[in-house]
């Protein structure tokens, strides 16, 4: 085994990375069975990450996860950014299909930041998966463009193995092109700032504001509604409406991409 682990050390890493993983959320789901304690499965997954990159002789200064000031004000921004970025993008859409917006004064405000925390440690888990040792493994062994594509395809497959949408056509290819866009600006947030709190920040707000800033119809739960949802009945909108999501969140990601190369060692000096 040693010299098999001598001969292959990155496919050992790897295999011991998903081992690992997969043992984290296995052990989390038998935890919640018997008691229901918050944030197991990333306190978990953070001890595997600490494991792991222990075994390269690093520590988790490697993902930027130690806890400064700076780091905690990324986190933050990230979350802004996330909200801001879907409520513009959905404007710009609606100006397109002619969808009107309505402010809900009934919206229930425990709710909305009961939300927020709930949504935290899913973001989490999912960006230490997709967005932690492996990735920045894969980049070291590989390169930057390969591992973007092996991990946005990982990531795009974990949302459309899902009954509903393997059922839904349209929401297939909506996931299917979006969630790769969606990998690109957290993974490009993470390079950049050389910090995990900035995409966790980026995914929260953005999961966060697709659950509770906008909804269509009757619904208490978000801050604005849309009553007049217009439906695709042919192609030709759906793509459009596609192509407008997509190209608004790679301007964010491309703005993120520039805006870091000077802006964000101005900030973190």
């Amino acid at each position: 085994m040693k010299r098999l682990y001598l001969k292959f050390p990155a496919t050992a890493r790897f295999l011991l990375a998903i081992l690992l993983g997969i043992a984290a959320l296995v052990l989390t789901g038998v935890i919640h069975q018997f008691l229901p304690i918050p944030f197991v499965d990333v306190t978990l997954l953070t001890i595997v990450t600490w494991i792991l990159y222990r075994t390269d002789g690093k520590s988790l200064k490697a993902l930027g996860l130690n806890i400064t000031t700076m780091h905690f004000f990324l986190l933050i921004l990230g979350l802004v950014i996330g909200v801001v970025a879907l409520g513009l993008e959905t404007l710009v859409r609606t100006i397109y299909t002619g969808e009107h917006w309505n402010i809900n004064s009934s919206v229930d405000q425990l709710a909305l930041w009961k939300t927020l925390y709930v949504l935290l440690p899913s973001v989490v888990v999912q960006e230490l998966m997709f967005r932690g040792y492996l990735f920045t493994k894969t980049i070291e062994v590989t390169n930057v463009v390969a591992a973007n594509v092996i991990f946005s395809i990982l990531f795009m497959l974990v949302h459309v193995v899902d009954k509903d949408a393997l059922q839904n056509t349209g929401q297939l290819i909506f996931l299917a092109v979006s969630i790769p866009v969606g990998h690109l600006l957290f993974a490009t947030a993470l390079l950049k700032s050389k910090t995990l709190y900035f995409p966790i920040g980026l995914h929260w707000g953005n999961n966060w504001a697709s659950f509770c800033l906008i909804g269509y119809g009757r619904n208490d739960n978000v801050i604005f509604s849309i009553n007049n949802q217009q439906a695709f009945t042919s192609w030709v909108p759906f793509i459009i409406m596609l192509v407008i999501y997509n190209v608004f969140f790679l301007l964010v990601t491309f703005v993120i991409w520039k805006w870091s190369t000077t802006g964000f060692k101005r900030t973190t000096a």
